[in-house]
């Protein structure tokens, strides 16, 4: 957007459903008020109305264009006070600015539903709403002769005053009653009394958007004319504290401008920095080209060989840590061309040299202002009236230079080794409805007879890119086929330019016909109230025999209601719907500090006599992925890089991966060394860290290879998850987990699987395809891509997990049979005892119950566990596998190993399933017992059961039920001598019922 453009912001108010009454009659009048930037705008009343209409476009100016996307539209609903005693809520709505769409475009009615204010509101019901903005020009500035402001030699003081004075309403007697006692300020206010006679009248100015230049405070001469000392500076106080306290807001809401905070979780890393700019050569030889040389110690860097006078502007970044000197050489060299091109190679004749002390370099923190570079005279032989332009600094990895520099740790200018962000590709669910075909040309061009004879068999089959569908299959004979059958595919933004439908007989092999929809014309929608409207498309057969084979009438619409997962479901990073209008804004803000690792391991050799590791990490939260400069050669890397993301659900997952770079040295890259190889991963739950606290830890690295687990060192990160508002942090844990139209219109487990892999495929292509590429192994690792590949390993780290979550049951079934068997006769007493209160008071069951369990978890709180970052090799069971089930974890699919190896590893497969439908069988025969007891399967146990259900009402008519629970209790924790040692009657009753395991094959 052009600088002199003005952005306002448009929301139109259509009209709400399904309000609270409020009014005690069971209606509700309606308004609504609009925050937006410090600008407030309110609707009409609609009355005595469930469902108003309101049709009212609301105007905002925007102050900051840059930073719209920042700020959030808050709408409140409120019933009028004029209906009932006060003005009560009826619901809110926060939009996020980055959701604004542009004039213009097709600015579709979002319907969202109206939130609560607190815990305790009773809110329903749900307002349409449009929401655009549009740049306009401002208004020409008036011509000089007809300005009223004061002459140039005013003074300036004096602005302030009178812009402020204006805005007061002179018709309060008493205030100036009140400042004719003050003999100070006499004179200031006759000069004040005295507005120009083409003044405007005294009414509010309309909401233009002021400047960054309006804003001023007043000189301090003024103040202290006009009030006490003391009350200046108890003014002057609060106003800092007011003003820290707004920024501590932004802060934390993360509307500040990050650069501020951008390394405050990393340490600083002192970088020495040099700006060649140019040099200015007396005497220039006109086949000559000139280049600057830099030497520290062991380093040496040159410049790119330019003509004569012409500038270089590079910048040189050397890792201050690393130099092994104290002095910097800063040389310009000329280099002739060689007149024969069979001559040798052009000779370098040193133009001059200068010198710098690295003690005496000045030091630049940032937000300095750059480095001026300045002129120095070149030193040595045959240099008189040459000089060269540069800056040279001392600085950290915050300057904004660092970014373009020349980096001594991690290879110079190579693209492979440098910081980057990378974003998804936004991913959209396109569903295709293939209702019905009419006018089929079935002639397939063979005998005349065989068309007719034959009954066929036809079924539709659509394609997106690489993705492929099918309907099942429908025997027309004579009538038009119909399927109402949904194909589901997954489109990333930019689509793909056709879907291609073709309709395919499966009794002689032969395509009917085929049409191609433009992806670019599909219709959008947000939710399942509006149905997307069916579309006929001609099928197209042979161009020259069959121009034309019937139509086909389908239903295609992209939905953005839905989240598309591109990851596994338990490691989700995000839950936001597709449509940008229907997420809600951020509640938090995770930064993340990639500070360094220790100890890593050599993963290849350099120059063949020595192991080296390039390493970098790769971060993945949402659609943003990071990835860190590579350092390279260097088994202890230091990177201290900070990223942030926004947080819309605290219930997420970070994932972070360090790799080895094997791509950036295109000399000895081939076949086997152009992968990253992956020294370790670790994940992060949002929901396990407290808010506003930072985390600084050093986690294991630990890796799955061939040939077992193995650690490949330690990586150093900083977290904060930073919370502005408790209370929505609170409100999301009551919120679904997915959009809205995963619950409305759920789609099937195979059916989300399939698409997920799908989505996974594209994300890896598409960032692959990226410059510099973030390699499709890098991505499938940091996705977790094999996961439904079958793996020994994970079966037995599933099955543990059970057992472990199973073995509080089973201790508490340990405890209760040591109570009921006198193992500890006080501890069965005092069961006894507790017994007899519960039945003579039961109605303090429930309060005791969750006191208890509120005094148990409570004192849990200091024994809690702390943060668990790293990757648990002990839960994933890396020690407990043999070399086959590895070998087979990592076999491909489909496999490549021998036969007999083959067949053991399916004949331990088919022992282990065994066991497993063993235990399932046996599941099932005891929920299938329950069943027979009441279906008769058993007439006699059946009629059993009957006969002790008729006594059984008959006994607890005449027995009170808390004789009942006091004589079953003392009859279970009777002393075992009383006991026998043969299971009970109804256990023995129980097992004798008939299961269905005698009627499978």
């Amino acid at each position: 957007m052009a600088e002199n453009c003005i952005r306002k912001l448009t929301v139109e108010v259509c009209d709400a459903k399904n309000l609270m009454p409020k009014d005690g009659q069971g209606t509700a009048s309606a308004y609504a008020i609009v925050d937006f930037d410090g600008q407030r705008r309110r609707t009409k009343t609609i009355f005595r109305d469930l469902n108003p209409q309101w049709n009212e476009k609301l105007d905002f100016f925007v102050h900051d264009a840059d930073s719209m996307a920042a700020e959030t539209m808050e709408l409140n609903v409120y019933n009028d006070k004029k209906t009932g005693k006060r003005s009560t809520f009826l619901g809110k709505v926060k939009i996020s600015g980055s959701t604004f769409v542009k004039s213009g475009e097709d600015v579709p009615l979002v319907y969202y539903p109206l939130e609560k204010r607190s815990v305790f509101s009773q809110i329903k019901g749900e307002i349409g709403l449009k929401v655009w903005y549009v740049d306009e020009q401002p208004p020409p500035a008036p011509a000089p002769e007809k300005n009223d402001a004061p002459p140039p030699s005013a003074p300036t003081e004096e602005k302030p005053a009178e812009k402020e004075d204006k805005k007061k309403p002179e018709s309060k007697e008493e205030a100036k009653k009140e400042e004719e006692k003050k003999p100070a300020t006499e004179e200031a206010n006759k000069k004040e009394e005295k507005p120009p006679e083409n003044a405007p009248p005294q009414t509010p100015p309309p909401p233009t958007p002021p400047p960054p230049t309006e804003v001023q405070h007043p000189p301090i001469a003024q103040q202290k004319s006009t009030q006490n000392p003391e009350k200046s500076l108890i003014s002057e106080n609060s106003k800092h504290m007011e003003i820290e306290s707004k920024l501590f807001q932004k802060i934390n809401s993360g509307k500040a401008d990050r650069r501020t905070t951008a390394f405050d979780l990393v340490d600083p890393m002192p970088f020495l920095y040099v700006r060649v700019a140019k040099a200015k050569i007396s005497n220039p030889d006109a086949d000559s080209s000139f280049f600057a040389k830099l030497v520290i110690g062991t380093h040496t860097i040159r410049t790119k060989s330019q003509a004569a006078n012409r500038e270089w502007d590079q910048v040189f970044a050397f890792d201050k840590d690393g130099l092994n000197s104290t002095s910097l050489e800063v040389s310009i060299w000329a280099k002739k061309k060689p007149k024969d091109k069979d001559a040798a190679a052009a000779d370098e004749i040193s133009a001059g040299t200068v010198s710098f002390d690295l003690q005496e370099v000045p030091k630049r923190v940032p937000p300095d202002s750059p480095l001026a570079p300045q002129w120095y005279s070149l030193e040595g032989e045959g240099s008189p009236g040459n000089d060269v332009m540069l800056s040279v600094w001392v600085g950290t990895q915050a300057d904004e230079a660092f970014q373009e520099a020349w980096q001594s740790d991690s290879g110079g200018l190579i693209p492979e080794t440098r910081a980057k962000v990378y974003l998804s590709p936004k991913l959209w669910y396109l569903r295709l409805t293939v209702i019905q075909t009419q006018d089929l040309q079935l002639g397939s061009g063979s005998a005349g007879s065989e068309p007719k004879v034959r009954v066929p068999e036809l079924y539709v089959k659509a394609q997106l890119g690489a993705q492929l569908f099918k309907t099942s299959r429908t025997n027309i004979g004579f009538t038009n086929p119909t399927w109402n059958e949904d194909l589901i595919f997954v489109a990333a933004e930019p689509f793909e330019p056709f879907l291609t439908i073709t309709v395919e007989d499966v009794t002689n092999g032969h395509s009917v016909g085929h049409a191609k929809v433009q992806v670019a014309t599909v219709d959008k929608r947000t939710d399942d109230k509006s149905e997307p409207r069916s579309r006929w498309f001609n099928l197209i057969g042979d161009q020259e025999t069959k121009p034309y084979a019937g139509r086909i009438h389908v239903r295609v619409c992209l939905e953005g209601g839905y989240h598309v997962l591109d990851e596994a479901a338990h490691v989700t990073s995000d839950v936001r719907p597709t449509a940008n209008q229907l997420s809600k804004p951020p509640i938090g803000l995770l930064e993340v500090g990639i500070r360094g690792a220790t100890n890593l391991l050599p993963v290849k050799t350099k120059d063949g006599t020595r192991g080296t590791t390039d390493a970098y990490v790769v971060a993945k939260y949402g659609p943003k992925w990071v990835r860190t400069r590579t350092i390279l050669d260097r088994f202890n890397p230091r990177w201290n890089e900070q990223y942030t993301w926004d947080v819309y659900d605290p219930c997420t997952v970070l994932t972070i991966g360090i790799f080895d770079n094997a791509r950036y040295n295109k000399s000895e890259a081939g076949p086997a060394k152009d992968k990253d190889v992956r020294l370790g991963k670790l994940r992060v739950r949002l929901s396990t860290l407290d808010t506003n606290r930072v985390y600084v830890g050093t986690y294991a690295l630990t890796v799955l290879l061939p040939g077992g687990a193995k650690k490949m060192g330690e990586i150093e990160i900083a977290l904060r998850f930073s919370c502005s508002s408790w209370i929505s942090l609170i409100q999301a844990y009551a919120n679904p987990t997915l959009p809205r139209m995963h619950y409305v219109k759920p789609l099937g487990p195979a059916q989300q699987d399939i698409l997920r892999h799908n989505a996974m495929r594209i994300v890896t292509t598409r960032l692959a395809r990226s410059e510099p590429a973030l390699g499709q192994e890098v991505v499938q690792f940091m996705l977790d891509s094999d996961m439904h590949m079958w793996s020994m390993r994970r079966s037995k780290a599933n099955w543990f997990r059970v057992v472990g979550c199973l073995s509080k049951a089973a201790q508490f079934a340990r405890w209760l049979d040591g109570i009921r068997t006198w193992a500890h006769p006080p501890t069965t007493v005092l069961v006894h005892i507790l017994l007899m209160a519960i039945i003579l008071c039961p109605h303090l069951i429930l309060p005791t119950v969750f006191m208890y369990a509120f005094l148990i978890i409570a004192l849990r709180f200091r024994f809690r566990q702390r943060v668990s970052i790293t990757m648990d090799p002990r839960l994933s069971h890396v020690d407990t596998v043999g070399p086959d089930e590895l070998d087979e974890e990592f076999d491909g699919f489909p496999t490549t190993r021998s036969v007999d190896q083959i067949r053991v590893r399916y004949d331990r497969l088919r022992a282990l399933a065994g066991r497993a439908q063993t235990l399932l069988g046996d599941l099932a025969a005891q929920g299938e017992r329950l069943e027979a007891l009441f279906n008769w399967k058993d007439p006699r146990a059946t009629g059993i059961f009957v006969v002790v259900c008729l006594f059984a009402s008959l006994l607890f008519y005449v027995v009170p039920f808390k004789a009942f629970v006091l004589g079953s209790g003392f009859y279970y924790l009777r002393h075992p001598r009383f006991r026998g040692d043969m299971p009970s009657v109804p256990m023995n009753f129980f097992r004798r019922l008939p299961p269905q395991s005698d009627r499978i094959l």
